[in-house]
């Protein structure tokens, strides 16, 4: 008969790993998927991470990994989850109740779990500006707090294909005083136009034909579609936020608009979903979630998800026959 997970988490990057640490510490069964695609694999470094400033976003994982090895009731594993379902008799055992999800794998096999957490991330998807691709990470990025302290007293570009990214200029403008806003045919309102000018950063309203690097692919500067080249040593972008959540949307998880842009599932303080049963944690349901915030995020969600698991087996321990062990 197959195994039942108390606990499927969909993800193994930062949210996924700190849920799993506190399901293992509470002796759940639980089984991490993970793709192996975290949103943060093309930054050198993270930062503002408190114990782990300036070191590697990849080399924080591979710890988290290595830590789960304690717990034996822990399992981690690549795989691509596609979809889910509930099932109201997934569970094989007296120690664990007739409810649950069955996950469906792109590669066709079906896993059964008690509870679903999903921590799978999104994708950012870049401006279609030429080049731009190649330096995300390396001299093209999208959070100041993350990211910005490397370009200080440096020239930035900001890339504004909305007016969203005024906030990220004024952001820079808190580091650097060389701070030019490339508008790329964003309409931005007039008051927004006074705020940048009024503490010295460049506008430039000509549209940009590419992002230039060096012979060794460094950034050089960036390229307007009439051939001018303009020199900058960073550039900060709004990469358009899309969740990857094919689970969520499989099992019709209440979303909403998030200001940053796109929908994303809506939860509470501990991770809940509309779904009874299913949470999600991390950059899955918020653009803005940084690596400390998804593993707060984890950590409640996977705390919480154990505090459901026993209240049904409470509940099961009253409705079983007397005498019979649960």
């Amino acid at each position: 008969m197959q195994q039942t997970w108390d606990v499927i988490i969909v993800g193994g990057g930062s949210a996924g790993l700190s849920a799993a640490l506190m399901l293992g510490r509470s002796r759940r069964r639980v089984l991490v998927l993970d793709e192996g695609r975290p949103r943060n694999r093309f930054a050198g470094h993270m930062h503002g991470v408190l114990g782990r400033d300036h070191s590697s976003p990849l080399a924080l994982l591979d710890d988290g990994r290595a830590e789960l090895g304690r717990y034996d009731g822990v399992t981690l594993r690549s795989g691509v989850a596609v979809g889910a379902e509930a099932a109201d008799d997934v569970a094989p055992d007296a120690h664990a109740p007739a409810s649950g999800f069955t996950l469906d794998l792109a590669d066709g096999e079906r896993l059964l779990a008690r509870r679903l957490l999903v921590a799978s991330g999104l994708t950012d998807v870049l401006p279609d500006v030429p080049g731009l691709a190649e330096q995300w990470g390396r001299g093209a990025f999208v959070c100041p707090y993350c990211d910005g302290w490397e370009a200080r007293d440096r020239g930035v570009a900001v890339l504004a294909t909305s007016a969203a990214q005024v906030h990220q200029a004024q952001l820079m403008r808190q580091l650097s005083d060389r701070v030019t806003v490339f508008a790329h045919g964003a309409q931005l309102p007039e008051e927004a136009r006074a705020g940048l000018l009024a503490r010295g950063i460049g506008i430039e309203d000509r549209a940009v034909a590419a992002v230039i690097a060096d012979e060794a692919g460094a950034l050089r500067g960036i390229r307007l579609d009439d051939g001018t080249e303009v020199a900058t040593d960073a550039i900060f972008a709004g990469p358009e936020p899309e969740p990857n959540d094919p689970v969520l949307r499989s099992l019709t998880v209440d979303r909403a608009a998030h200001p940053m842009g796109g929908e994303f599932a809506v939860v509470d303080a501990m991770g809940r979903t509309s779904v009874p049963g299913v949470w999600a944690a991390g950059n899955v349901t918020d653009p803005r979630s940084s690596v400390p915030y998804a593993m707060a995020a984890g950590s409640m969600a996977g705390a919480a998800i154990n505090a459901d698991l026993v209240e049904e087996e409470v509940r099961a321990a009253l409705a079983a026959p007397s005498g019979r062990e649960v």
